[in-house]
């Protein structure tokens, strides 16, 4: 039986599988070109890390304004619903593949919630 996500560690393994998946994915690699390169992807899996861990185990790991990098994306190459919807997809494969248990569902409710909102605030 898979594990419950338990630490930063195991929010690490599911943002790595889940960009995994994005940079190989037609309806959404694109978005995610400038994150090949090694150092760049290895810096933003840190960064959602910080955020998958204040979000999920309120370490304070994040401060940020997770929502405004992607409006300034969406003004450059605009989001669509399947984007949102593939994006969701791909997540919740990410936990599902590699957790179980009540934290991973929290996990893939918040992230739920997290793509709604955005939705709702980019796509006008």
């Amino acid at each position: 039986m898979t594990k419950d996500i338990e630490n930063r560690e195991d929010l690490y393994i599911v943002v790595d599988e889940f960009y995994k998946k994005l940079l190989k994915n037609a309806t959404l690699k694109h978005f995610f070109q400038k994150f090949t390169q090694k150092n760049e992807l290895d810096h933003h899996l840190q960064t959602l890390v910080d955020f998958w861990d204040n979000t999920i185990f309120y370490s304070g790991t994040y401060q940020k304004n997770a929502i405004q990098p992607h409006i300034e994306l969406n003004k450059k190459n605009p989001f669509k619903i399947i984007h949102f919807q593939t994006w969701l997809q791909l997540f919740h494969e990410s936990v599902d593949e590699n957790f179980k248990g009540e934290t991973a569902e929290i996990t893939k409710n918040r992230a739920t919630s997290i793509a709604t909102v955005m939705q709702i605030k980019i796509i006008q």
